[in-house]
């Protein structure tokens, strides 16, 4: 981790992806701020990672707490990967409950963040990193709202991008899309959903994606863009790497 990220707050720390981002960047020396709602998984993290991370158990869509946590810690990049597990239903089959539910989490969350980052502002130099999705590109037809929802937030952070650049702040907006993986709770549900939903068993399924990517490889996919200051806007992360979008 270069010199001028000292401090990195990531939400949804507690489990899956935030989970192994939370790990590279304690294990590249800086110090995490892990924001979550589950408080004993957020302690299990700081156990596992030592006191480099610092567990806040707190709900990430709120705009308080997204204050709170940067004015209180001051952090050199953000990394906005908090969301909700979609449920797996083709569209006539969703309510506008189930159908929005990603949109009142991940994009919520994303667009409260950033907001408080341009707003406060973070210091210049620092970077903010959003999780958006693969399913932003080849949308998701099981998961309701969510490849709309993951799509949002690259929007958002275009946005962010052209005010941080209008006020001349010096804040770097990078989004990053993960393809769908096995390897968390969300994607395993989904990749099994959308094996069923192709009549093929999960095997086949998995062997027709590709390299499949794991957290780990997210993780070091955050470290290496934080560390990367003429970063691109956009990357897709898959099980062969990052690939530049546009």
């Amino acid at each position: 981790m270069s010199d001028s990220i000292r401090t990195a707050v990531v939400t949804g720390a507690s489990r899956g992806f935030g989970r192994a981002i939370g790990a590279s960047l304690v294990a590249s020396g800086a110090r995490v701020i892990g924001v979550a709602r589950d408080e004993q998984a957020l302690q299990d993290v700081r156990t596992e990672l030592g006191d480099r991370f610092v567990p806040v158990a707190a709900d990430a869509t709120e705009e308080a707490v997204a204050q709170k946590v940067i004015r209180g810690y001051r952090p050199e990049l953000l990394v906005l990967n908090a969301g909700a597990t979609p449920p797996l239903a083709p569209v006539h089959e969703q309510t506008w409950k189930t159908f929005s539910r990603n949109w009142e989490t991940d994009t919520k969350q994303a667009f409260v963040w950033i907001g408080a980052a341009l707003r406060e502002p973070l210091p210049s130099g620092s970077a903010v990193i959003a999780m958006s999705s693969g399913a932003a590109l080849a949308g998701s037809p099981l998961s309701g709202g969510y490849a709309g929802a993951k799509s949002t937030i690259r929007f958002i952070r275009t946005y962010a991008a052209e005010e941080s650049d209008r006020a001349g702040l010096g804040i770097r907006f990078v989004a990053l899309l993960p393809r769908l993986t096995p390897a968390t709770g969300l994607g395993e549900k989904a990749v099994a959903g959308y094996a069923a939903r192709q009549g093929i068993d999960v095997e086949t399924y998995l062997a027709e994606m590709g390299p499949v990517l794991t957290p780990e490889q997210v993780g070091k996919a955050v470290v290496e863009l934080a560390d990367d200051l003429g970063s691109a806007a956009e990357y897709l992360v898959s099980g062969a790497g990052l690939k530049q979008i546009g």
